[in-house]
């Protein structure tokens, strides 16, 4: 009976620590995001000191005036994308791996098209002269989101690997930990892009 007892024991001690393990991981990233809202904070601020600095260049307003509907449709991808990453949580909490991995997939697809819309954005205003070196406006704005690209960029290759790791292992303890990680990093930058689309496009066309 003891040595069951001690079993029991060691088996609830094994399980507290791996809950501990969890909560340390989730709260390393909450740190990591903040990290990363500085980073976010000082690019808006350095948006705001130098958008009104547009030398012989373009205004926001001369750029983004007629191109606003094409910003719209990237913001409601990336809005979309959070959308289906919150069901693949959903699925993930039912333990259905082929849901998880079927709205990852859709969530990538969103995602995708959103990166893909925006190096089409980038690409045409390099092409018409309007390239990061033209105006402080300009290079502030490249800054910004393009640093909010890259985010999501890294966000979809770690959503592939994830997709490659559930595919193969299941809904692990360490897969789901990671899912939930990557779950608050996507819905992060969805809020930043929210900020991006208010402050930079829809401010700037106003303005």
């Amino acid at each position: 009976m003891s040595e069951l007892t001690h079993q029991q024991h060691d088996h609830a001690h094994g399980h507290e620590h791996h809950h501990d393990d969890t909560e340390i991981t989730v709260f390393g990233f909450w740190t990591y995001l903040m990290s990363d809202l500085i980073l976010f904070t000082s690019l808006f601020i350095a948006f705001a000191v130098l958008h009104p600095h547009v030398a012989d260049g373009p205004s926001a307003k001369d750029l983004f005036g007629e191109t606003l509907d094409y910003v719209l449709i990237e913001t409601f991808l990336l809005l979309i994308s959070s959308f289906t990453f919150g069901l693949a949580m959903l699925a993930s909490y039912k333990q259905k791996k082929q849901q998880v991995i079927g709205w990852l997939i859709v969530t990538f697809l969103f995602g995708a098209g959103f990166v893909g819309m925006e190096i089409n954005e980038f690409s045409h205003l390099v092409h018409e002269g309007y390239g990061p070196d033209r105006s402080a406006f300009l290079s502030s704005f490249f800054s910004l989101v393009g640093t909010h690209g890259l985010h999501v960029s890294s966000g979809l290759i770690w959503m592939t690997l994830l997709i490659v790791q559930i595919s193969k292992f299941g809904l692990t303890t360490n897969v789901t930990r990671r899912l939930a990680c990557l779950s608050l990093f996507w819905h992060f930058l969805d809020i930043v892009w929210i900020l991006v689309f208010s402050v930079v496009y829809l401010l700037g066309v106003s303005s």
